[in-house]
């Protein structure tokens, strides 16, 4: 088996992340280096934190491909066309190519950064040999927030694949050798983690963390928790899991929605999980950015001179956006969406849409202007940061700016619907759960909310947002709803094939998980 292990899996180095806060804003600083466990001192306790922060460096370091490709395929969401990667325009299309590189690089960096994960674990634990008991009381804590962010990737694995394998070691030989786990599995896996993990874990909101902020706290774990056993349809756990956030009145949604998604809403009371993004206001030197130019219009006319542009990947569908319209949504909509002046035009060819909001242009409320390119008719907004929020003398698209993982609109909604499956819950209902996220939204209330509201919502505000309505779709075997502009989506295109790569050097897999 050895032989045929790809060469991710013999990854043997720790990556050590120091972190520290800056007086402007309080980021994971990208400093790295390749040390040898074997080199490391366990007796200096104190620098057991390190493990844990190139953890959080692991989980934030993902591939510009990862979120695209978890999100491609929702009705929410187009791949931009005319481009040089015609099969991720194809899997949009549910035409699948088993030796596309998105689809092995997805797997390749999951299972990498799960094996990375793992080493800081051990790591932690041989500090913890020599810790006194507060030390051992951190170093517990510690690992249950690894175990967290480790959750996070196998959740993702087995929502695109199913099948997966699920790695808890730093030479997962005997793992792999074992097979995949099925899909339920692999989420009850997680569940079971989070309930590891949650005692653990600070009682505290995410940003309320002064060790590091943004951390990983014991309501992240309950909103994982919550996220697999959606997956499982176990109702009744995903209602308690998310009563236990709700319960605790430490979250509210941020005031501003369009704001949400830029500088002003980073690490906000609405944040459960974040990736931590910054050039540490300085227009020099470091900086540990998420390449977000995929997402970005191609040719905008930015309001702040030299800003860059994008390159037209990604693009809120036409479905998405007369969907919006149809419900007269104006923040969600204006905030999830950038027009162009061809875009406008093609929405308008439609005589139901001649006549469209003043807030549909292509200029943004912040000044920048979204030409007409090529590869597609509109953009996404929630992955737009204004060019004028970009720190002066840095021109990258979206330079600095964080990306929210789970947020407290996610909880309010995951509870309402599973309360109108036949879940119980405490201290809410689903009318409350549902109205708290429309009434920021500046919609009206609804009163006996339904599953079909509540999965309507949940399109409105998750839209274009970490394939949040794709798996919707799937697991409630909504394909029809899949099945729009030309596209037909059947049973069979559930699950993208594992990468022909893969198959090659893992036997185990069996090569199909259709």
């Amino acid at each position: 088996m050895k032989n045929k292990m790809n060469p991710i899996y013999k990854w043997m180095f720790v990556l050590i992340a120091m972190f520290f806060i800056q007086s402007c804003s309080d980021k994971f600083e990208n400093i790295e280096g390749q040390l040898n466990a074997d080199d490391l001192d366990y007796t200096a306790t104190e620098d057991m934190v390190q493990a844990l922060v190139g953890s959080y460096n692991i989980f934030a370091t993902r591939g510009w491909e990862e979120p695209l490709l978890l999100s491609v395929r929702g009705d929410d969401v187009n791949a931009g066309g005319l481009g040089d990667q015609q099969p991720f325009a194809d899997t949009d299309n549910f035409v699948y190519d088993q030796g596309y590189w998105m689809y092995n690089s997805l797997w390749n960096i999951h299972y990498g950064d799960i094996v990375g994960l793992n080493t800081e674990i051990e790591l932690i634990e041989n500090f913890k040999g020599f810790a006194d008991e507060s030390g051992q009381d951190a170093a517990n804590q510690y690992i249950a927030e690894i175990k967290v962010l480790r959750a996070w990737l196998h959740f993702n694995l087995a929502r695109v694949w199913g099948d997966v394998f699920i790695i808890q070691t730093t030479q997962p030989d005997t793992e792999i050798a074992d097979g995949a786990a099925l899909k339920d599995e692999v989420m009850q896996f997680v569940s079971d983690q989070m309930d590891e993990a949650i005692p653990l874990l600070p009682n505290l909101r995410p940003n309320e963390r002064e060790d590091i902020p943004g951390g990983v706290t014991r309501y992240t774990a309950y909103a994982l928790k919550a996220m697999a056993n959606l997956e499982m349809e176990n109702y009744q756990a995903v209602a308690d899991a998310c009563g236990a956030v709700i319960n605790s009145n430490k979250f509210m949604l941020y005031p501003d929605f369009y704001s949400l998604f830029k500088k002003p809403g980073e690490l906000s009371d609405e944040s459960l999980l974040e990736m931590q993004f910054s050039d540490y206001g300085s227009s020099t030197g470091d900086t540990f950015y998420h390449l977000y130019a995929p997402f970005g219009p191609q040719g905008w006319t930015p309001a702040r001179e030299n800003a860059s542009d994008g390159w037209g990947f990604y693009e809120p569908s036409m479905k998405f956006i007369k969907f919006m319209l149809d419900r007269n949504e104006t923040v969600r909509l204006e905030t999830s969406v950038l027009w162009t002046d061809r875009g406008i035009a093609e929405l308008q060819a439609d005589p139901n849409y001649a006549t469209l909001p003043s807030f549909v242009s292509n200029t943004t409320r912040d000044g920048d202007i979204i030409n007409d390119y090529a590869r597609a008719l509109f953009a996404s907004g929630k992955h737009y940061l204004p060019s004028v929020q970009i720190t002066s003398g840095r021109n990258n698209y979206g330079g600095g700016k964080n990306m929210i993982v789970i947020r407290y609109a996610e909880i309010l909604l995951m509870y309402a619907e599973a309360l109108t499956r036949g879940a119980s819950g405490t201290g809410m209902t689903a009318d409350q759960a549902v109205n708290m996220v429309r009434t920021r939204a500046g919609m009206t209330g609804l009163s006996g909310v339904t599953s079909d509201q509540v999965m309507d919502e949940k399109f409105a505000e998750l839209a274009l947002e970490w394939g949040i309505r794709y798996y919707d779709m799937i697991r409630l075997d909504n394909f029809s709803e899949l099945s729009y502009d030309g596209r037909t989506f059947s049973s069979d295109k559930q699950l993208l094939p594992y990468p022909q790569a893969q198959i090659d050097a893992l036997p185990s897999l069996g090569g199909s998980n259709n």
